[in-house]
């Protein structure tokens, strides 16, 4: 029930936004670890059974969790559960965008691709927009951050969805929704314009979408590569990446 659990969990089941943990300052970890942990939990709990009623009732328990946190409960025993609310108590975090990300999780119990490109791009405002802003918040950023952080968070989003399209066609889910392209370049255009935002000592929250823009402009340039699983670059390359922005302090 540590930091320290929340960022094995993180460093197992999310190592791009782990990366960018651990290159934040020790006290921007502390607060960044246990809202990656949550959002890997009720990302998490839709697919943990074929049996839908389980999910449902894993999402439930986190919208209880966050009830229970905001009306000054103690905390339940659970890994994850207690560094949230160190947080969340500690910082002021808003609960209102970490019960969005559970509630948007519902979508995944249907088990259904989405309709068209503005149905997933509203499921990736509500989950990693959601989260981004969440996580600017936690480290100190202001209201008027809010829809730049989100419109980051969206489209880190997108690149996530974009590298994971060829394993989910692989498994016959469709992956592509119509008006694809024109989302890769909304998504391209709200990254431009929210470098003009002032994020300050909210910067490490944002660097979690360092990948986004070579992901989506390698997108953008070769859609081909989508399917093809051409959009990931090397290693190196990405990691090499994350320390050049860190020191010179860009994202």
């Amino acid at each position: 029930m540590t930091l320290e659990a929340c960022a094995e969990l993180v460093s197992r089941g999310d190592p791009d936004r782990f990366l960018a943990a651990m290159a934040a300052p020790p006290e921007a970890r502390e607060r960044l670890f246990p809202l990656y942990a949550f959002n890997l939990e009720v990302a998490r709990a839709p697919w943990v059974s074929a049996e839908p009623m389980i999910g449902q009732m894993r999402l439930q328990f986190w919208r209880d969790v966050l009830a229970e946190i905001g009306a000054g409960a103690a905390p339940r025993a659970h890994e994850v559960v207690r560094p949230l609310a160190e947080v969340v108590r500690r910082d002021g975090l808003p609960l209102a965008p970490l019960d969005e990300m559970a509630r948007a999780r519902w979508a995944d119990l249907e088990r259904a691709p989405f309709a068209d490109a503005g149905a997933l791009g509203d499921y990736l405002a509500a989950t990693a927009g959601s989260l981004m802003w969440a996580s600017v918040a936690a480290l100190g950023g202001e209201e008027g951050l809010e829809a730049p952080a989100r419109a980051v968070g969206r489209a880190s989003g997108l690149a996530g969805w974009l590298l994971a399209v060829p394993e989910l066609e692989a498994r016959g889910w469709p992956a592509r929704p119509e008006g694809l392209a024109d989302l890769i370049g909304t998504a391209r255009e709200d990254l431009a314009r929210a470098r003009a935002a002032r994020f300050g000592p909210a910067l490490p929250a944002i660097r979690a979408a360092w990948r986004a823009p070579a992901v989506l402009a390698r997108a953008a340039h070769a859609p081909e590569a989508i399917a093809a699983g051409g959009l990931e670059g090397s290693d190196f390359a990405r990691r090499g990446s994350l320390l050049v922005k860190t020191l010179t302090g860009r994202w």
